[in-house]
């Protein structure tokens, strides 16, 4: 059984890096803390992480078009990525509604054509349904940030929104405490949260053990998805310095470590057939699993998520069936904490 982390680790006592961290290295499993991380990394290893910041996302609206008692007109709207630049229709958003209640169980009886009111005047016009028109969930919507000023989406989340959260942080926390120590560029809907438990003297400590640091930015939209749906597409960049970083470090043998999912989806989409990696940039709908294994990323950095179908595959497309199952086994019997404020795992397969 899982127990999902309900709220930050400072505010349970601990640093950043003070969550547990279980190693899986070909030597076998270790329980430590993150803190340690410098005792399972060597001279040489190359760190990939995210610069992407995390937005206030959430808004409250009410569904005023529909006929129904004032309570079930109130949702949460969840802002995941733009899909297009503002236009004389307003920009267009991907989102996602959700009962504004304890539960924040998913809206699933959204019509097209339908009006959300968000606070200042402004609104929401839902499209269509996305991906493809089957989705159940997730909507393409026209948005009007406020009807008497002109502001862009962004910054009229930044003055009206808060952080995404989910039933299991009852809690609400300032956006920072949803911030990695690499955020550089806000555009993430949902926190890379594999990053979170690095603090800036640890950075300092690796760097000073050999251990290098190479940025590229990826923006996660929600992360709530089904078992059986595969990944969103997500905007990234792999900047050149980065990309020449990684090819040194692969001509030279040395591991190329990627902080999180979101690191490892924009390696893999910069990478040719051969695991050359060039700079890139856009959107990337790849899907690492079996089909795709991964041809650059050979360690892995990451928190304990729910073992949907796509992330699972992920994990294993870098680590391998047997030590990511061997780990998420031993977590769950240790009784690690999950999801975005929990604990972490260092995924590092024997070499080949």
């Amino acid at each position: 059984m899982t127990t999902p982390a309900s709220k930050p680790p400072q505010a349970r006592g601990l640093a950043r890096d003070g969550v547990r961290m279980l190693a899986a290295t070909p030597d076998g499993l270790a329980h430590a803390t993150f803190a340690d991380l410098g005792r399972y990394l060597r001279a040489g290893d190359l760190l990939v992480v995210n610069t992407s910041g995390t937005i206030a996302a959430a808004v409250d609206g009410s569904r005023g078009c529909r006929q129904a008692d004032a309570d079930s007109q109130l949702v949460t709207v969840h802002f995941s990525t733009p899909l297009e630049e503002s236009s004389t229709d307003g920009a267009i958003w991907l989102v996602e509604l959700r009962q504004n209640t304890a539960g924040r169980e998913r809206v699933l009886d959204a019509a097209e054509g339908e009006t959300i009111a968000l606070p200042a005047g402004a609104s929401l016009t839902l499209l269509h349904r996305y991906p493809e028109n089957d989705s159940d969930r997730l909507w393409a919507a026209s948005v009007t940030p406020e009807s008497k000023t002109e502001v862009t989406v962004d910054q009229y989340l930044a003055r009206y929104g808060r952080p995404i959260r989910y039933s299991y942080v009852p809690d609400p926390w300032p956006l920072d405490a949803y911030q990695t120590v690499f955020a550089r560029d806000p555009g993430s809907a949902e926190m890379p949260s594999a990053g979170r438990p690095f603090t800036g003297d640890l950075v300092a400590s690796l760097i000073a053990r050999g251990v290098s640091f190479a940025p590229i930015t990826l923006h996660a939209g929600v992360a709530s998805l089904e078992a059986h749906e595969l990944p969103l597409p997500e905007r990234f960049s792999v900047p050149e310095p980065t990309a020449h970083q990684i090819n040194l470090a692969r001509a030279d043998g040395r591991r190329i470590v990627a902080v999180g999912t979101t690191c490892t989806r924009a390696v893999e989409s910069a990478a040719d057939e051969t695991g050359a990696v060039r700079a890139a940039g856009g959107w990337t709908d790849l899907v690492l699993g079996y089909g795709r294994p991964a041809r650059v990323v050979n360690g892995l950095i990451t928190g304990w998520h729910d073992a949907e179908a796509s992330h699972l595959a992920l994990l294993q497309a870098v680590a391998g069936t047997k030590l990511v199952d061997a780990a998420y086994a031993e977590a769950t019997q240790a009784g690690y904490l999950w999801h975005e404020f929990g604990d972490s795992c260092l995924l590092l397969p024997p070499a080949g």
